[in-house]
């Protein structure tokens, strides 16, 4: 049986934690900022887990 590929998509836009989980970042930032206030603008720019149902399914992915 031959290897899994990985998704490269979904490599560049998950990272893996030391314990397992996937890291990623927030939509919405990248334009239309004007109407959005500097505290959501600055919330954004932080990661967040993949919640856990959508981690089995980009496991898969990035294997």
């Amino acid at each position: 049986m031959g290897k899994m590929k990985t998704h490269k998509g979904s490599a560049k836009r998950f990272k893996r934690t030391g314990t397992g989980k996937l890291r990623r970042y927030k939509a919405y930032k990248s334009h239309i900022t004007g109407k959005k206030s500097p505290k959501r603008i600055r919330n954004l720019r932080k990661g967040t887990l993949v919640s856990k149902s959508d981690q089995k399914r980009i496991d898969h992915m990035i294997p």
